[in-house]
């Protein structure tokens, strides 16, 4: 006797549909590495219904309200309240992530990004009307941009998800969004909540690979594409963009580099870098992966963060005192083994460097040390739960390391000087820099960074004005 896989489908246009051609995806619960659904392979006739509903949607949604907008988002932010154990469910299936830290550190952020860009939606700010030339009076209108094409990622699923389609609806436009192959279920639970508030064809869910979402970004229809992804996907969104001019949105990979200088109190910095390099597997773009340290403090804090790591727990979803689950997938898992298999004769394994188990796709805490700039490791992302180390002399040093990457996301400093910290947040070249911290998001602050890790800003007012358009109106007073 066989027990049939749960299925899920595509929501286009208020209902839910298989792919037309009936292809569908087998999804793999990365605890277990065991198939509990299917998804839809969405191919070009999929992606032509969902832009054709969110197109014909376009013009209702975009003339309601400020106000009308803010009450929907807000009533999607309660309902994702109200539903928090199902999402938490479908994203723990999807990810593997511990069920605690899933309710804890995802929902809470998820909701209050949805009241901010609730109340951003009444918020559109631009010049003041006036007259710049004699007999005439020129005022500014900021626009939604139309219909919207977003690829999230699968390393958080729901909130990635959040942060695609709540300032684009905000701004007045419409969604067709595509969760990564290897993680729907919680976007397609979104769209079972969402499709109860919102009108029809306002916002689309379709399933798919890679070749779904080239569909999607090279779509006449939407007139922006936006994907949180890595480079190499980011590159070829922008290529595909370009040849009908869409608006593109590229959040991409990261490198972050975490100063440590010599009068850094050693302890409350292993412990904060230790949490953010290993949370989520390091599965975050943001993630402290890369750690540079005063030659004078190097080989206590490299002991210290050994010692971290070991104490550093991964293991299943219901497990206690867990920080992180599996990586996310086969591919990811022989991504960072291989990393680790490749490192150079310098190198040292301080702590970790091995598969945990044989069931899912568990890596252990793993501490590197004894690197140089120019090694793998260290310029390129390996999005696990790896933490580099790297000594430096001084200041001068220490900003050529850090910004000798491609990648130019996030970063951190770690000092008691005051004025060092400013100096270094002048010159490290990164979207964002944290000062004695590493990790920490609010909704009323851009993320978003420089470089091959993309352009354009998720969360804030930036964010909510990168999905609306600015028109300017001239009178004549005569």
């Amino acid at each position: 006797m066989t027990t049939e896989l749960r299925r899920l489908r595509n929501y286009i246009n208020g209902e839910f549909r298989d792919a037309a051609d009936g292809r569908t995806i087998d999804l793999i619960n990365p605890a277990t590495g065991e198939v509990y659904a299917t998804s839809p392979l969405s191919g070009q006739a999929d992606v032509d219904a969902a832009m054709e509903a969110a197109a014909a949607a376009f013009p209702a949604w975009r003339d309601t309200t400020p106000s009308e907008r803010q009450k929907v988002l807000l009533k999607i932010a309660d309902a994702f309240e109200e539903r928090a154990e199902d999402l938490i469910a479908a994203e723990v299936e999807n990810t593997g992530k511990p069920v605690a830290i899933t309710a804890s550190e995802e929902i809470p952020p998820m909701v209050d990004q949805l009241r901010f860009f609730a109340g951003a939606a009444r918020l559109l700010e631009g010049r003041s009307a006036g007259e710049y030339m004699e007999g005439m009076t020129s005022i500014i209108r900021r626009e939604p941009i139309g219909v919207c094409a977003q690829v999230a990622p699968w390393n958080y699923p729901m909130m990635m998800a959040v942060w695609k389609f709540a300032p684009a609806l905000a701004a007045g436009n419409t969604v067709v969004l595509k969760p990564s192959d290897t993680t729907p279920a919680s976007t397609v639970l979104m769209a079972e909540i969402i499709g109860q508030i919102v009108p029809k064809g306002v916002f689309n869910v379709i399933c798919g690979d890679r070749e779904t979402g080239r569909a999607m970004v090279e779509h006449p229809t939407p007139a922006m594409a936006s994907i949180t992804g890595s480079v190499r996907a980011g590159m070829q969104v922008a290529e595909s963009a370009a040849k009908d001019v869409k608006r593109v949105h590229l959040e991409l990979g990261g490198k972050a580099p975490v100063v440590v200088f010599e009068d850094t109190d050693i302890a409350k910095a292993v412990e904060d870098i230790s949490v953010a390099g290993f949370f989520n597997a390091g599965q975050d773009c943001t993630a402290a992966t890369r750690v540079l340290v005063h030659e004078s403090i190097h080989d206590e804090f490299v002991a210290a963060l050994a010692k971290a790591a070991a104490e550093t727990k991964t293991g299943q979803p219901d497990d206690e005192d867990v920080l992180y689950g599996p990586l996310n997938n086969a591919n990811q898992l022989a991504q960072v083994s291989g990393f680790i298999e490749r490192l150079p004769a310098h190198a040292k394994v301080e702590a970790g460097g091995h598969r945990v188990g044989d069931k899912g796709y568990f890596y252990a805490p793993t501490v590197v040390s004894g690197l140089k700039q120019d090694d793998e490791i260290i310029q390129n992302e390996v999005f696990g739960p790896v933490i580099t180390v790297q000594s430096f002399t001084d200041e001068a040093q220490a900003v050529s390391y850090a910004n000798g990457v491609e990648y130019a996301l996030a970063s951190s400093v770690w000092t008691k000087d005051h004025a060092r910290a400013m100096r270094m947040s002048k010159v490290l070249d990164f979207g964002c820099v944290w000062i004695n911290t590493h990790i920490p998001l609010v909704a009323e602050m851009p993320h978003g960074g420089f470089k091959k890790s993309g352009y354009g800003k998720d969360l804030s007012a930036y964010g909510f004005e990168d999905y609306t358009r600015i028109k300017h109106v001239m009178t004549s007073l005569g």
